[in-house]
């Protein structure tokens, strides 16, 4: 990709994922063009406007079927001609023909240490669990829910004071750090994919992509 990466940003919610890589987009080397939500209401629609950035709704239950609204959601998408599809907090199961349509060009973060605890309610899982720690994940999108090719993760120890409530808390930090920084990996060309394993400047990465800790994150703030 380019310096100029052209960056589409679906949400559904208030949008501090994409307030994060708006803020750090000056920084790297992506452009957010535009961000479109399901939710009309949706407060991280607000957040774009207010940078500048074109938006779009496109209210789920105005369709007959997730195929129908996908269809549209493309269509959208696609006028914004973009390099890059980023998903910031999109609470939709993706339809077979929109993740073919963006294939490679698609990626998600997730609030586990993939493949570990898919879907949701991730932080009581681990808890559940017994793990030692948790953290987040960028990866690519694939049809099979949170199993694309990870990018980045981000890891914490959990301590035995943390509830589901901080460990969220602990893990949003990570995300609005993590996230920017994948996406400007993606397209400046320093992340490539070939045969689903991921390569950073040309160096294989292990299963789960690129590792960093919260203790290393909050070194460098």
């Amino acid at each position: 990709m380019t310096d100029n990466c052209r960056v589409v940003v679906l949400l559904s919610g208030s949008g501090t994922t994409l307030q994060a890589i708006l803020d750090q987009q000056n920084q790297y080397c992506y452009q957010v063009v535009g961000v479109l939500s399901n939710r009309p209401d949706a407060y991280g629609l607000e957040r774009a406007r207010s940078a500048g950035i074109d938006t779009r709704s496109l209210d789920h239950k105005h369709f007959p079927s997730r195929e129908s609204f996908d269809l549209e959601l493309m269509e959208r998408i696609d006028k914004f001609k973009p390099d890059l599809v980023v998903l910031a907090g999109y609470m939709r199961i993706l339809s077979h023909a929109f993740v073919k349509h963006y294939q490679g060009k698609l990626i998600n973060i997730h609030p586990s240490l993939l493949p570990k605890h898919k879907g949701l309610h991730t932080y009581q899982s681990a808890l559940d669990a017994g793990d030692k720690e948790h953290g987040t994940s960028v990866h690519y999108v694939t049809e099979e829910l949170d199993s694309g090719s990870v990018v980045m993760q981000g890891t914490l120890n959990i301590t035995p004071a943390d509830t589901a409530k901080t460990l969220e808390q602990r893990v949003k930090v990570m995300e609005h750090y993590l996230y920017p920084r994948a996406i400007d990996w993606i397209a400046s060309g320093r992340i490539t994919v070939e045969d689903d394993v991921i390569s950073l400047d040309k160096k294989p990465l292990g299963p789960q992509g690129y590792r960093i800790s919260e203790k290393s994150i909050a070194s460098t703030e």
